[in-house]
């Protein structure tokens, strides 16, 4: 097979190769990041002063459901896919995936189904304004024009994620090389194993959601209208049945690479790597049964919302193991903080800070306090920002020297680690303040007295968007770069995908390599 990779455009419409394919979900990733990063900045700015009117209360609204959707669909899920289209052929020393010409199809999905999302705007609107979990009734009574366009979009990324998790389960339980068993794989492929498996449980209810959202606008059907005989309130359940385990969804992969990251810059194995698979299982198995923690102030029985504040507080426990096993693996080993390990490490205490947060919103009577109010935003930023951001960060600087064979500039790295950490601090932090005093979410006005920190947050927020653009400088030193690399890149990075030549040549694999003894677990 000849490693000369094709030439022109037709090169990335037509590709059927595994890495070419993760590259164009990563970079449709960033671009993504940028487009509902800028609509967070608008967002932001809208809130910098009570009374700013910088746009009109129905376009904010519109704002915040876009950003939401696009962060989740357009920005998170493609750069895990990329993640997972890119290494895990290369951990379990296969030569592509299981079925390339289906992972073709899964990615091009996505960009026509982002345009379908925002067309509302380019088409006079009103673009979906009922925020990123879309309500019913607000979203089938009263929901624009624009929501069909949402409905159409939602099924298209559901396709997508559903097609990428068939060929991931296929290409982890059929073409690993000889001698690799299911309990010496990486982490990262366990946790995309159980991903994987995860999408195909929960993506179709959510398709079946929209469609009778979709019925219920179009088609006289009463599924979630009281007057006909329905139930808003099936919508919420129906609703966060998919959305809680899709916070898993977006985490797990993410635990997967930091469970990567911090044994080879602590120079050490993994600590209790076994109790890291049973942790991802029992993450995924109990994330079925919290959905209802959304919901404690709907009227829902008492003995259901104590089920389900005790389950969600369960749920806290093998996250929890994961955590201790990480510190761990840090603990007396010889650790060298570069920019990955430095990404990995905040990722550690900002996920935790999202992390007991969510814990005192399971807390019932507690929930009423907090309940709809800015706690619950800063709560899913601090894990979804501070977190799983920090985690693909992570990742990126971890692995795409490897890939390209060249090296970005340590020094911009560091200080893109400095400024996210510190600026979205002052960005969340004071959201869980105004939370905790009673601001409600989801508003483009406040009280005079939540000022304050209010402009705290914004400015914070500005200098979080701006100091990405560092990551995207030291990501163009890696492909277009100079420095050359040799075949040691981190030196404590242990895996099949590190035994492979620098960069990595179009084709690998081509004759799988036999694995002996235990690599991993």
């Amino acid at each position: 097979m000849a490693d000369e990779a094709p030439t022109g455009l037709m090169r990335w419409v037509t590709t059927t190769n595994h890495k070419d394919i993760g590259t164009l979900y990563l970079l449709f990733s960033l671009a993504m990041f940028f487009v509902s990063g800028a609509m967070a900045l608008v967002i932001r700015t809208e809130l910098y002063r009570p009374d700013l009117m910088f746009v009109s209360p129905l376009f904010y609204n519109q704002l915040v459901t876009s950003h939401g959707l696009i962060m989740i669909f357009g920005a998170i899920m493609p750069a895990l896919a990329g993640y997972a289209n890119w290494q895990i052929p290369l951990m379990i020393g296969a030569a592509d995936m299981a079925f390339p010409r289906l992972n073709n199809w899964s990615f091009w999905l996505l960009p026509f189904a982002m345009l379908l999302l925002v067309s509302p705007y380019f088409m006079g609107g009103p673009a979906p304004d009922m925020g990123w979990t879309f309500y019913a009734p607000l979203s089938t009574t009263y929901g624009p024009p624009g929501t069909d366009a949402m409905i159409f979009a939602i099924h298209m990324l559901g396709i997508s994620s559903i097609l990428a998790s068939i060929n991931i389960i296929a290409t982890i339980l059929n073409l690993r090389a000889p001698g690799m068993s299911l309990w010496n794989m990486p982490i990262f492929v366990w946790s995309w194993l159980i991903t994987a498996f995860l999408i195909l449980a929960i993506m179709p209810v959510l398709a079946g959601t929209v469609t009778m959202m979709l019925t219920d606008r179009h088609f006289g059907t009463s599924f979630f209208n009281a007057a006909g005989g329905g139930s808003p309130l099936l919508f919420e359940h129906l609703f966060w049945f998919f959305g809680h385990p899709e916070v898993y969804v977006l985490a797990l992969p993410v635990f997967g690479i930091i469970s990567e990251i911090i044994p080879a810059f602590s120079r050490k194995p993994l600590f209790g790597a076994t109790s890291m698979i049973y942790a991802i299982i029992a993450i995924a198995v109990m994330s079925f049964i919290v959905w209802v923690h959304h919901m404690f102030t709907t009227g829902v029985y008492l003995s259901t919302q104590l089920f389900f504040m005790y389950t969600t507080m369960i749920v806290a426990v093998p996250t929890g193991v994961k955590v201790f096993n990480w510190i761990a693996t840090m603990y007396k080993g010889s650790i060298t903080l570069e920019p990955p390990m430095m990404f990995a490490v905040g990722f550690v205490f900002l996920f935790t800070i999202g992390g007991l947060t969510g814990v005192m919103l399971a807390i019932v009577p507690a929930d009423y306090q907090y309940h709809a109010t800015y706690f619950v935003v800063g709560h899913f930023h601090y894990v979804i920002v501070s977190g799983l951001y920090f985690g693909l960060v992570a990742g990126a600087y971890y692995w795409v020297p490897k890939w390209t064979g060249r090296m970005y500039n340590f020094k911009i790295a560091a200080m893109h680690f400095w400024l996210s950490l510190i600026s979205s601090n002052i960005t969340f932090w004071p959201m869980l303040l105004v939370g905790l005093a009673g601001m409600p979410r989801r508003i483009p006005d406040y009280n005079l007295q939540f000022t304050d920190f209010n402009q705290l947050a914004t400015m914070g927020a500005f200098a979080f968007g701006i100091s990405q653009i560092l990551f995207v400088v030291a990501m163009r030193q890696c492909i277009f770069g100079k420095k050359k690399l040799g075949q040691i890149i981190w030196d404590g990075a242990k895996g099949l995908e590190w035994t492979l030549p620098t960069p990595l040549p179009y084709h690998t694999f081509s004759k799988p390599p036999k694995v002996k003894g235990k690599t991993y677990v």
